[in-house]
């Protein structure tokens, strides 16, 4: 038998169902909310009506107000004295992670979720989001609005926005799920208890380090296309919330290659044995494509500089950044396609060069700006045009990277993957 000719045959755990008998609720859905006076009593009451309609166990909704400085914290106390199955908890901290990790860990149900007061999502998708937690089937599910078969209504700002951020979460931390922060999540219990205790962020990349840590541990995620409509109101600061978490991305990357998070015990306590787990901390396989990016990386710059100085004099900046962009971004994308990525022969060339070009169209518009920038401040020297422009580009190969190892060479990347566990299984 060769070495890549038998997938692994590690053994998988099975999850016993949830029990569905007895006083505590079989589902908890957590709301949280900060200053919602207005939207939250209708969505309370819809939410109500479709779980007594549709859901066959006991169930729970819990109003988490995030230290709400209006009358939220009255509806929510209202509606709990009048409906038996709401409750209504207080926090004196904002922050949507902290009140599903108080609330989650408060509740006494054996499936916690938890939904957005906006009810964006479609309540059709709550069935099947948490039908696999009760039978045992799967231990944390998430509504994708990225997944085939999803229908979404939304700009095209929070679109690009969206998925740039799954992109960038598959390029540093190797996701295999389609939407890390889709408002419409679950969780068993019993998983969340063991998960926890080990997620620090309590505001919007709550959701992502759960998740990351839920596939490192080996769990099972089940995904569930959605219905979603945009909220035209949402408070969601979006540049305040995407630097908030590229730093997440950046702790949890760092935590993980430390051994800070200690996945291998997670994943001994609670992992069902899946054939392709993700090995604890940075994978050797990315230590050695970002040396090898970093070195054609460095050639492509150079020979960038190099054309970029020949053409300036003749035909203009703008017009000299984009032909010297173009012709290395060419190389680069064959050379990483080679070196980088292992992808060997013809096949797929043309689309990914095609790809990579929609990767250079980032890079120019990144370059292009800054040279647009600094103009429009004065009139810069030949040599500030270059310092400018090589930090431009040092930006520019970050993107690079990341777009493509999780979107230009993604299955290239699925395939080196299979192939490096099936060695370790077969030795």
């Amino acid at each position: 038998m060769t070495a890549t000719s038998a997938l692994p045959t590690r053994q998988v755990s099975p999850r016993a169902p949830v029990r569905v008998t007895g006083p505590a609720p079989v589902l908890d859905v957590v709301v949280p909310v900060h200053n919602e006076e207005v939207d939250l009593e209708p969505c309370v009451r819809r939410l109500h009506a479709h779980l007594k309609a549709r859901f066959p166990y006991r169930f729970r909704i819990t109003v988490a107000d995030n230290a709400s400085t209006d009358r939220t914290a009255e509806v929510a106390d209202a509606l709990a004295e009048e409906l038996p199955e709401v409750r209504s908890v207080r926090l004196e901290q904002k922050g949507r992670g902290r009140a599903l990790h108080t609330t989650w860990l408060g509740s006494d149900a054996e499936v916690l979720a938890y939904m957005d007061v906006d009810l964006s999502t479609d309540l059709a998708a709550l069935s099947p989001l948490v039908a696999p937690l009760i039978s045992g089937h799967s231990d944390v599910a998430i509504g994708s609005r990225l997944a085939r078969g999803a229908r979404v209504a939304r700009g095209p700002k929070r679109e690009i926005i969206s998925r740039s951020y799954n992109i960038i979460l598959r390029g540093t931390l190797r996701v295999r799920f389609s939407d890390a922060q889709c408002g419409f999540k679950a969780i068993r219990s019993d998983v969340a208890r063991a998960l926890l205790p080990h997620v620090a962020d309590t505001g919007w990349f709550f959701d992502t380090e759960l998740l990351v840590l839920a596939q490192r541990a080996g769990l099972r995620i089940h995904e569930v296309p959605v219905d979603w409509v945009d909220d035209p109101d949402s408070r969601v600061e979006v540049v305040a919330t995407a630097l908030a978490d590229l730093r997440g991305i950046a702790r949890v990357a760092r935590g993980l290659a430390t051994g800070a998070i200690p996945i291998a015990r997670l994943r001994e306590q609670l992992a069902r044995g899946a054939i392709n787990v993700d090995p604890p901390g940075v994978p050797p396989r990315l230590l050695r494509q970002l040396a090898r990016f970093g070195a054609v990386g460095v050639a492509s710059t150079l020979a960038y500089l190099a054309l970029y100085v020949v053409l300036r004099g003749g035909i203009g900046a703008q017009a000299a950044n984009f032909a010297a962009l173009l012709v290395t971004a060419v190389a680069n994308t064959a050379a990483n396609r080679r070196l980088t990525f292992g992808v060997r022969g013809s096949g797929g060339a043309a689309k990914h060069q095609f790809q990579g070009l929609l990767v250079f169209a980032l890079g120019l518009g990144l370059t292009s700006g800054s040279l647009a920038v600094l103009h429009g401040l004065g009139a810069p020297s030949r040599g500030t045009e270059v310092v400018v422009l090589v930090a431009a580009n040092l930006g520019a190969t970050i993107l690079r990277f990341l777009l493509l190892r999780g979107w230009v060479f993604r299955r290239a990347e699925d395939r080196s993957v299979l192939e490096e566990t099936s060695v370790e299984t077969v030795r």
